[in-house]
């Protein structure tokens, strides 16, 4: 097999010729000299016969050629970290250390005895659990600072499978100005009062995420806040039905009968940072959570079943 030409380091300094914004701030960015980013870069061009770069007015602009050349680059030293990262948890066992993130919806009574699981297979094995909404989740991912993700997105590059479908309801505490209308909602009905919604953790927010133009609005960061926000009947919002069953049963929330729309689903999905560098714990995590998943869902389902059950004999009696 004929060795390459180029050396990882000399690929190293052309990417960061680019991603810094030029030789001096690539030089400031690696530790290395400039003479040394300009050197690296003079061999790429020399060894392969090409130019990467070419003057337009006092700018170096990638050429077309060297546009190829950068992309190849990103993806060759992404690998050559993914297989040093996989060799040194490969070299110890078990991973040291799993970072998740999750998207906030995702049901604690599936996540917490999941983590459960695995502490009693790898007790070893820290977790970091990131919390996340919309695009934090993404951005966890496509930073490199989650191993393993649970979103409603997959990301592009990346691959995911079905792991839960969630059902969300739009309530409203029972004295609530909207409940006391007695009879099915419309959207012009909810847009008069006041909309409780959590903020997207991703750093671009996109302003649009919200379908409903309400005419108030509050944004909180946390889930549990909108929750008690509504509870307390400072508005409405829609929440995943798991989120709310005690306030549900409590009678502090109720469900808003609204004409269309009064339930959603949303599908979650198990997303890995690299599926095939992914050590044994990682695999291990992933295998728990999804036998978690169909045990609680099964187990939710039959419930829901009964419940429906005993609602249509009451009404036929």
């Amino acid at each position: 097999m004929p060795s390459p030409h180029i050396t990882l380091e000399q690929w190293r300094a052309l990417l960061a010729v680019v991603e810094a914004g030029g030789y001096a701030q690539a030089a400031e960015a690696l530790h290395k000299s400039q003479s040394a980013i300009s050197y690296a870069v003079q061999q790429i061009e020399s060894r392969l016969g090409l130019k990467a770069f070419e003057i337009q007015g006092r700018k170096a602009v990638l050429t077309a050629t060297g546009q190829l050349l950068v992309r190849r680059a990103k993806a060759l030293l992404d690998e050559a970290t993914g297989l040093e990262r996989a060799a040194g948890q490969l070299s110890v066992g078990w991973e040291a250390e799993l970072r998740l993130a999750v998207e906030v919806i995702f049901p604690n009574r599936v996540l917490l005895p999941a983590l459960a699981a695995f502490g009693e297979v790898s007790p070893h094995t820290r977790i970091e659990l990131i919390e996340s909404v919309i695009g934090g989740t993404s951005e966890a991912l496509l930073s490199g600072r989650a191993d393993l993700a649970i979103a409603p997105v997959i990301p592009q590059g990346f691959l995911g499978e079905a792991l839960i479908n969630l059902r969300f309801l739009a309530v409203a505490h029972p004295d609530h100005p909207l409940h006391q209308l007695n009879r099915p909602l419309t959207p012009n009905d909810l847009r008069n009062h006041r909309h409780l919604v959590v903020r997207d953790s991703g750093a671009a927010r996109d302003p649009r995420q919200q379908s409903l133009e309400a005419k108030q609005r509050w944004v909180v960061s946390q889930m549990s806040t909108s929750i008690q926000a509504v509870a307390m009947g400072y508005g409405f919002s829609w929440f995943p039905e798991d989120k709310i069953v005690d306030e549900l049963a409590a009678g502090s929330l109720k469900a808003l009968p609204l004409r269309d729309g009064a339930e959603r689903f949303l599908t979650l999905y198990l997303i890995f940072a690299d599926r095939d560098y992914a050590g044994p714990g990682l695999l291990k995590l992933s295998e728990i959570l999804r036998e978690t998943v169909a045990a609680n869902c099964t187990r939710v389902d039959a419930q829901r079943h009964t419940s429906r059950t005993r609602t249509t004999k009451r009404s036929a009696t």
